[in-house]
């Protein structure tokens, strides 16, 4: 790294560049013709007014430059991104300051003078305690609340350097260049008065620096102290105390160093416990169990942990517990001390409120709505505050039902009574889909408008949109049962056809979107489609097609199976799935398929399908008889064999008998 000034042609002006010792340093020296048909003849660099460097254009590669000892092979003439001369590990002896001679080829000669100054960096700081020890790594440990001393010794650098001690990023002591060492060593003393914990572990560091072309040296040391002990605390229990019965408590004692000594005292007696030590890298925690068996007369009594730290002489702390006894949660839930049960309406806000009797107190209460939790959703309307008040902004008809709330504490769960909350609101349709329904002229048809609402609706309001306007329809000509609204319609003529729309109303107000139905003359219906057979055996076969427009009436569905010699089976149903049976086997048969009702039938659709040759199967007898028939062979066989043996054992003999006749003759 170096430092430099613009380049200067100027005589007599000098440009300095600084560089540290074994670092790279750039002599800028300016080679650009300042005419332009002019170039770059020779570059000459002189110390002393003795050359040491030239770059000679004429000739290329490394024949066009030459160095002296002085540089040596460390020196390379440079022109991009700006020509200088680039000299590498730099050395004390370099220190000097430099002469650029550029000749051009028409341009008089240029002279540029360039300082160099070395920078030698000092050497890396030791540490030394009050009494002369070399310190690394850590000091101390030292005493909560005394004093300690650091010393810190540099040797050596050029220019002076200056020696700082740093706490983290802070300067909290320095000695300037400026001011003038003993010999060729520096020495800053660092003194830190009535140490504190934040002392502990913390880090010192001492720097020494003469340039910004080079970080600081630097030496660091970690700080130990032995500490009082800072808390002590008798840790909660996950089993209540019980008379009689043993139970264990652990206290735990954080912040000394080196680690509390922790005692347990019931009525001015120490009682026995077992002690356990934590973290012992950073030596500032002790655990201590007691196991003991309470008694009904230490109820209400007090229990004490003590700690202390036995390098000090009064660091004893206390941590006591009252004596108790756990049981499980009772819960009460109920409503806003403002809100009428009768009177909640949707878009109203709602407030409940769950009262909690525990001990020790409900670390959770959670809330259910139809046994299902509610979680804390502020964006949904749901806004769980304390955990024992629950508010429900904006309510719908989706959210009545039963609250409860259940408190939790060590001991179990207590669940509340359930309070049921009813929402008002306004009649909506129960069924989305707009319906078609078919009416003859001079033919009474019921119209049902059903809906949801709470409470039930007491009245209905029936619309007719056709091409004459809308009507209003007589209150007479429909009643209401429950939550439906029942119209029955009566077309005396064509004009009676079009859109009919109901609104329901009741406590909460009349219905916003009505209920609407197209009322259209009935007709024969329109025929299945998309017929498809599936299941096709040798006897039997399933049918399945998508139903078309029923004509405005209640519709059925046939399916008739034909042979060549005629009907062999048909099925009705009042849905286009059929399950066809005792067909025949081996059969090419017609299926016609087609929709009816009281206008009359719709165009057939017709299907061709071949079942499958049938497969008997064995019978029990036919099984026996094949088992006696294989059994009965393999014995022939056997009784076949037996009588040929035989026959040749005769025949062998018959032979022998003959000859012994023949020679007694």
């Amino acid at each position: 790294m170096q430092r430099s000034s613009p380049f200067s042609s100027v005589t007599g002006t000098v440009t300095r560049v600084s560089s540290v010792v074994g670092g790279d340093a750039s002599l800028p020296c300016d080679s650009r013709p300042p005419q332009l048909n002019d170039s770059l003849l020779l570059v000459v660099w002189y110390r002393d007014d003795n050359p040491v460097y030239s770059y000679d254009t004429r000739f290329s590669g490394s024949k066009g430059h030459w160095s002296d000892d002085t540089f040596g092979d460390r020196a390379r003439w440079i022109a991009f991104p700006s020509s200088g001369l680039l000299v590498r590990d730099v050395k004390p002896q370099d220190r000097s300051i430099y002469r650029c001679r550029v000749d051009f080829q028409v341009s008089p000669t240029r002279n540029y003078r360039i300082a160099l100054d070395i920078i030698e960096l000092p050497s890396k700081p030791v540490i030394f305690d009050e009494f002369g020890k070399e310190i690394t790594g850590t000091a101390g440990p030292f005493n909560e609340g005394g004093d300690f001393k650091l010393i810190c010794s540099v040797n050596g650098g050029n220019p002076t350097p200056r020696v700082q001690w740093l706490h983290g990023e802070t300067v909290v002591s320095s000695l300037s260049a400026g001011e003038m060492p003993v010999g060729n060593t520096r020495s800053l003393t660092l003194l830190v008065r009535n140490a504190t914990r934040a002392h502990v572990s913390s880090v010192y560091t001492c720097t020494a620096d003469n340039t910004l072309l080079s970080p600081p040296q630097e030496a660091s040391v970690r700080v130990d102290l032995y500490l009082r002990p800072v808390s002590v605390e008798i840790l909660s229990r996950e089993q209540p105390l019980s008379a009689g019965r043993q139970d264990e408590l652990w206290c735990k004692s954080t912040g000394a160093i080196p680690p509390a000594v922790v005692t347990w005292w019931l009525g001015g007696k120490k009682l026995e416990s077992i002690t356990k030590q934590q973290d012992l890298e950073a030596r500032n925690e002790t655990q201590s169990l007691l196991k003991w068996t309470p008694s009904k007369e230490q109820n209400g009594k007090i229990l004490t942990c003590k700690a202390e730290n036995s390098k000090f002489n009064s660091s004893t702390i206390e941590s006591k517990l009252l004596l108790n006894i756990y049981y499980v949660p009772t819960a009460t839930i109920h409503l806003g001390a403002k809100m009428n049960p009768n009177d909640i309406e949707e878009g109203d806000d709602v407030y409940f409120g769950c009262e909690v009797d525990a001990n020790p107190p409900a670390y959770k209460v959670v809330w259910e709505h139809d046994s299902i939790l509610l979680q804390h959703n502020p964006a949904n309307g749901v806004i769980v505050t304390g955990n024992t008040n629950l508010a429900l902004r904006n309510v719908s008809r989706q959210q009545a039902g039963n609250y409860t709330c259940t408190a939790s504490n060590v001991e179990g769960d207590g669940k509340s009574p359930s309070v049921r909350m009813q929402v008002i609101y306004r009649p909506i349709c129960r069924s989305k889909d707009m319906k078609i329904i078919g009416a003859a002229l001079q033919e009474p048809t019921k119209v049902e408008c059903e809906v949801d609402a709470f409470p039930p609706p007491n009245t209905f309001e029936w619309t007719l949109n056709n091409s004459a306007g809308s009507i209003t329809i007589d209150p007479d000509r429909f009643n209401v049962n429950g939550q439906a609204g029942i119209l029955t319609f009566v077309p005396v003529s064509d004009k009676d056809y079009g859109k009919l729309s109901c609104r329901a109303t009741n406590l909460a107000g009349q219905q916003m979107f009505p209920c609407v139905y197209t009322i259209l003359p009935t007709t024969r219906p329109d025929p299945p489609s998309n017929c498809s057979v599936y299941n096709l055996t040798d006897d039997s076969l399933d049918l399945t097609c998508i139903a078309g427009y029923e004509g405005g009436l209640q519709c059925t569905y046939v399916a008739e199976v034909w042979a060549n010699e005629g009907l062999v089976t048909n099925s009705t149903n009042v849905a286009t799935v059929w399950n066809l049976r005792r067909i025949g086997a081996n059969r090419h048969l017609n299926i016609v398929v087609y929709a009816t009702n009281t206008r009359g039938r719709s165009e057939h659709v017709t299907l061709t399908v071949e079942t499958a040759p049938q497969v008997f199967p064995r019978t029990e007898a036919q099984e026996a008889w094949e088992v006696n028939w294989a059994v009965g062979g393999v014995l022939g066989g056997a009784i076949t064999v037996a009588v040929i043996l035989c026959l040749a054992l005769i025949a062998s003999r018959l032979r022998h008998n003959a000859k012994y006749c023949g020679g007694l003759n």
